[in-house]
């Protein structure tokens, strides 16, 4: 499974974008929109979006939103699966480019980016790849995180030829919610991240995957 495999698989294997863009000016249009959603959602948290708000900041008419998105839940959907899909590739990407010995190094590389993209993607603190929105799945169906588990977990193993119990899969998973968590609370009312639930993020990883991974 890749990132884009789960762009195409959400929500519940339903389309997002009314009209995918094949063009260059629609795609550009695609992410003024999204930038538009993004930069409201920044200000006023994703629960207040309206699609009037997104057509406003991307400079659209409400008709364009209403071309590509049916309506506010799927902007927000569409913008989780950017963002996951970004969350990604900067995690392959510092895995790919950090020199890291140990699992654990590597694993507070990746944290580090986490924090970064509460810091620097917009929209990010709010809304994440989407696990915040009650959407109600299935109970067998994978969130967000579910997924980016899963892809992230693959390439750890594969690289530091670790081996993946049932029981690891799950600590692994776990981890990555309690790390979000409490990243989220240092990031309430601190627009640097308040160190002191950041460190508490870090040793989380190392105190749930410790037994598992050695």
């Amino acid at each position: 499974m890749t990132a884009r495999d789960f762009s195409t698989a959400l929500p519940s294997g339903t389309t997002l974008i009314r009209n995918e863009p094949v063009q260059a000016r629609s795609t550009a249009r695609l992410t003024a929109l999204l930038d538009a959603a993004a930069s409201v959602i920044d200000k006023i948290g994703y629960e207040r979006l309206t699609t009037a708000m997104v057509a406003d900041g991307a400079g659209a008419s409400i008709g364009t939103v209403y071309r590509y998105f049916p309506d506010r839940i799927a902007v927000l959907q569409a913008l989780s699966v950017r963002n996951f899909e970004r969350l990604h590739d900067r995690l392959i990407s510092t895995l790919n480019e950090g020199e890291f010995s140990t699992w654990h190094e590597a694993l507070l590389g990746l944290f580090d980016v986490f924090v970064d993209a509460f810091r620097t993607e917009p929209g990010f603190r709010s809304l994440r790849v989407g696990d915040v929105l009650d959407l109600r799945p299935a109970a067998d169906e994978e969130t967000g995180y579910g997924r980016l588990a899963e892809l992230m977990l693959d390439e750890l193993a594969r690289r530091f030829n670790l081996a993946i119990t049932d029981e690891a899969h799950f600590a692994y998973n776990a981890s990555m919610h309690v790390t979000d968590a409490l990243v989220a609370r240092a990031f309430a009312r601190d627009p640097k991240g308040d160190p002191r639930y950041l460190n508490l993020g870090r040793e989380a990883i190392g105190a749930l995957l410790e037994p598992h991974f050695g």
